[in-house]
């Protein structure tokens, strides 16, 4: 028994001791969430793309079920491009964790939608983290490293 908890032990410890969340260019990550504030209550999918070391490119849609801010049943969905900036390296921060800037731009219902955010991402092995952006266009969830 002693020797199966060693291993297990030694086996979560190696999958930790190897997260990463962000490795920058050629860099892929999806994560999925709740948005709980700014244009709605709903939820929230993205994509983003490394570039470079600095900058990622993806999209994404949120889907807001109730409280869009003008209550108009056409403005339900908002989907978008994004760029973020990471500061992991600039920041000499941990491999575990990310920041960024970042701002969205695409169509909110039938209209024209800008969002600007600052997010976090934690990761808790090497293919699951967690996530959290805030702005006017503000999520928390999973975040998964392809």
């Amino acid at each position: 028994m002693k020797k199966l908890f060693l291993a297990l032990l030694f086996a979560g410890l190696s999958q930790t001791a190897f997260s990463q969340a962000w490795n920058g260019q050629g860099d892929q990550k999806v994560q999925i969430g709740l948005s709980g504030w700014g244009n709605g209550t709903g939820i929230t999918g993205t994509y983003d793309y490394g570039i470079t070391d600095l900058i990622s490119l993806g999209a994404g849609a949120n889907l807001y079920f109730d409280n869009y801010k003008d209550n108009d049943k056409d403005h339900k969905f908002f989907i978008f491009g994004r760029v973020n900036f990471h500061l992991q390296d600039i920041l000499d921060m941990p491999e575990k964790w990310d920041v960024y800037p970042g701002a969205d731009v695409g169509v909110i219902g039938n209209t024209f939608g800008l969002g600007v955010h600052l997010g976090a991402r934690y990761f808790i092995n090497d293919k699951f983290g967690i996530f959290v952006e805030a702005g006017n266009n503000g999520s928390l969830g999973v975040s998964i490293n392809l």
